[in-house]
């Protein structure tokens, strides 16, 4: 079992506005508008979304909170096997 790649970054942010500007300003990052108002900041071929902290986008965190980050991987290994590892690594799925 293994991950191919990073697929893109999630923020959670207090202020998505404020957040887009201030990555765009000293980052050179460009804001995208995309599925229905969704923010993400696009860089060469990567991207980091943004979610609000106060109205998290399915799915997330048990808890999302301002200044935290998720993962989210590309694999070529079913959603079904990546179940069956980690629960025999005793990694709990919330």
């Amino acid at each position: 079992m293994r991950v191919e790649a990073l697929d893109h970054l999630v923020l959670t942010v207090a202020d998505v506005e404020a957040s887009a500007i201030f990555y765009g300003r000293v980052l050179g990052m460009q804001k995208v508008i995309f599925g229905a108002g969704r923010v993400a900041l696009q860089f060469g071929r990567q991207k980091i979304n943004l979610h609000p902290a106060d109205a998290p986008l399915q799915p997330h965190a048990l808890r999302p909170t301002a200044g935290s980050a998720d993962l989210c991987f590309v694999s070529d290994v079913g959603l079904t096997d990546w179940i069956r590892h980690l629960s025999a690594c005793d990694v709990a799925l919330e």
